[in-house]
């Protein structure tokens, strides 16, 4: 038989359901009351409500008191009363907005401090040792308890008395886990790996400069060809100067060598799915968010020692840094794993998610629940992560997995913290709006993009554009539809500047551009679906226009890991659980697809070398940007430097075309796909083969009246 509970929607109204609900009103018509067990109080009812036959809505004389032991007396029956919809009201958000307390376990070399918040919670206590301490419970629902001596490494967990039930959590500001995530770890950070007070992030004049490689730790070297000596770990990727057999540089050194300046790595913190002790027989991308301070364990070699894995990302992106190339985070704030298992949930049950307003739970995002980011305990926790990954990991920007479920002053407050750093912070997301129970006015999607400045947005119009709607798998783009949606290249090859009024959400300091990532089928597999009896080096040439046009488009440039191979997963479009076999970079492909690297890399270094492929404002995109004419459906633009201008044609067709240069002077093949040599051509006049991208340069002779474009400011 189920308990009978009494609940606490409002401050003074509580909601009691039961088949019997007249039982609550006694024959002598005498209305029931509260009872306030440690005040020995009673609250009287006012009044009783019938909601419906099973349910009814009592409004209590005076405030009710939360984290107490609490009975709502009818006669001879006694009934408990716990919170429930209280805790997603604005009086309690504001009456318990611990936001100035440090809460988790603060550990010194003499003494620690716990503390959590659960204001809703009768008792709590933390075991540690095996002995039990009690906390003292303080204003706005923190409960703190200082101990003296070094725990520094010692295993921790809370006991918590809420709703009637007691339970052992862990702690959700947890920096270090025992392996599994069994229990929450003290940890002393003056004595872990400290980088060096010299050396500061990898420089970067400013973002719009920074062309990203998105990667996942374990995939990035788990190939037996990898060479690594630490495959799959953070160490492995710490690794310099890794080659296969045959002498290909792989991992780090390869990253350094293709000239990206930020890796992403998919999510690094604790996450569900994989036996830490037996991290060979699971896989698993990241997106089933554990704890979100503390580094996953299954990418340490000592998942068993919970400073070691502390050291062990600190040591991986010490080794980046080394080479120049900025980390950024993937994180996931949107969701957990399971709900009901979370350590949010059971220490302050209700709170931290969204629910609809008939009280059943949002799952906008698709995977059973919605972390309700716009409610300040649960900001807090969001900016105190990230306060904490900055200050102790140095990482160097943050992409938020389904962004558009989190509410904008959330991500106008990371920006403001990430503002404090010295160096510019990459702050991107996924700006897709979702169904989530929050109003369409307060998402982080990419229609509120105005009011996010500092932050970037995948640009999902962009990859369609260039290869088809995600979802309808036979739909085409321009490179492989014959040009389908030329029209919309000057638009997005612009970063939205040529949009005469300016009708784009995103402008070009907030576009990322990209036709892949690690959701979804590759590009190289979406081709083979589109194309399936095209030869593959006609697939490989249109493979490369898309990577190209990503590279030469203003805007960020975003590159999945193995882009510039023709990464393939085997047609597998959602590969998050699908193995190394499916998921691993293939190193030997690496070696194969030599030639294709050496196109990509050419790209990336003429990026790097010449701004006007990376402009900062419509004005200046505007003056140096036009649109050439040229023969259906090639599209052709030139850019007008300040010492070099630049031709860029593409070809989405079977066919060769004729073309003339903008003006007169000696022109060079810069880069191209068709040619792995750079010609001088001289002239006018020449021609684009079947499936070409193709990029000419000229150098201005200052002798003559040729100049450059002058801007104001310049």
């Amino acid at each position: 038989m189920e308990k009978q509970v009494a609940w606490i929607d409002n401050i003074r109204t509580l909601t009691y359901s039961d088949h019997h609900i007249q039982s609550l009103i006694n024959t002598d018509n005498k209305l029931p009351y509260l009872f306030w067990k440690a005040e020995n109080k009673v609250l009287p009812i006012k009044q009783i409500k019938k909601i419906n036959d099973t349910t009814l809505e009592l409004e209590v004389a005076e405030e009710i008191p939360l984290g107490e032991d609490l009975f709502l007396h009818c006669g001879d029956t006694e009934i408990p009363v716990y919170p429930r919809g209280i805790v997603r009201t604005d009086w309690f958000d504001k009456r318990y907005a611990a936001i100035d307390q440090s809460l988790g376990a603060i550990c010194s070399p003499n003494a620690t401090i716990f503390s959590v918040w659960a204001p809703t919670a009768t008792s709590v206590k933390v075991i540690l040792n095996e002995n039990s301490y009690l906390l003292n419970k303080l204003e706005k629902g923190v409960w703190k308890l200082e101990l003296k001596g070094n725990w520094h490494g010692q295993s921790y967990e809370y006991e918590v008395t809420v709703n009637g039930s007691n339970k052992r959590v862990n702690d959700p500001y947890a920096k270090a886990l025992l392996a599994n995530s069994q229990k929450a770890v003290v940890v002393d950070f003056t004595r872990t790996e400290q980088f060096s007070i010299n050396q500061k992030r990898p420089f970067i004049q400013q973002l719009q400069d920074a062309i990203i490689y998105e990667l996942h730790v374990r995939d990035a070297t788990i190939d037996q060809e990898s060479g690594v000596q630490n495959r799959g770990k953070f160490l492995g990727l710490a690794e310099t100067g890794t080659t296969t057999k045959n002498g290909f540089s792989t991992g780090l050194s390869y990253l350094k060598e293709l000239g990206c300046t930020h890796v992403q790595l998919l999510p690094i913190n604790d996450f569900a799915r994989v036996d830490e002790f037996h991290p060979n027989d699971a896989y698993n991308w990241g997106y089933d968010p554990l704890f979100f301070q503390t580094p996953e364990g299954s990418y340490s070699v000592l998942p068993d020692r919970p400073i070691a894995r502390i050291n062990e990302l600190k040591a991986m992106i010490q080794a980046f840094h080394n080479e120049g190339i900025a980390v950024i985070l993937d994180v996931v704030f949107n969701h957990v794993f399971v709900m009901e298992e979370s350590p949010f949930e059971q220490l302050v049950p209700g709170y931290y998610f969204r629910y609809h307003p008939d009280g059943t739970l949002s799952n906008g995002t698709g995977v059973g629940n919605d972390i309700a980011s716009e409610r300040r305990m649960v900001r807090k926790f969001i900016l105190d992560t990230i306060d904490f990954m900055l200050s102790e990991y140095h990482v160097d920007g943050f992409r938020f997995d389904l962004m558009g479920a989190m509410d904008i002053e959330t991500m106008q407050q990371i920006e403001k913290r990430c503002q404090k750093e010295e160096a510019p912070i990459m702050l991107l997301g996924e700006g897709w709006d979702l169904p989530t129970a929050l109003d369409s006015s307060l998402k982080a999607t990419s229609y509120n993009a105005s009011q996010l400045s500092e932050i970037r947005f995948f640009n999902d119009y962009f990859r369609d554009s260039m290869k088809g709607n995600l979802f309808e798998q036979q739909d085409t783009g321009y490179i492989n539809g014959a040009g389908r949606f030329l029209e919309r290249m000057p638009h997005l090859l612009s970063g939205a500047a040529l949009d005469p009024n300016n009708h784009a959400s995103i402008n070009v300091n907030q576009t990322i551009n990209y036709v892949e990532c690690h959701d979804n089928h590759t590009l190289w597999d979406r081709l083979c679906l589109t194309h399936p009896d095209l030869h593959d080096h006609d697939r490989k040439k249109m493979h490369q226009l898309a990577t190209g046009i990503t590279l030469l488009s203003q805007g960020v440039p975003f590159l999945h890991a193995g882009q510039e191979w023709f990464r393939s997963k085997q047609g597998d479009e959602n590969s998050y659980l699908s193995g190394d076999s499916i998921n691993m970079l293939d190193w030997k492909k690496r070696e194969q697809e030599k030639e294709n690297i050496a196109f990509v890399k050419a790209l990336i270094a003429l990026r790097k070398k010449y701004t006007v492929f990376r402009m900062t404002s419509q004005k200046e995109i505007q003056q140096r940007f036009h649109v050439l004419e040229t023969p259906y459906p090639v599209f052709g633009f030139t850019l007008l430097g300040d010492t070099d201008d630049f031709s860029i044609y593409i070809n989405p067709t079977k066919e060769e075309f004729d073309l003339h240069l903008p003006s007169s002077g000696k022109w060079k093949r810069a880069v191209s796909n068709s040619v792995s040599e750079k010609e001088d051509i001289i002239g006018e006049f020449t021609g684009i083969h079947a499936y070409e991208i193709i990029v000419f340069q000229k150098t201005r002779n200052r002798a003559t009246n040729e100049v450059a474009v002058v801007l104001p400011g310049n």
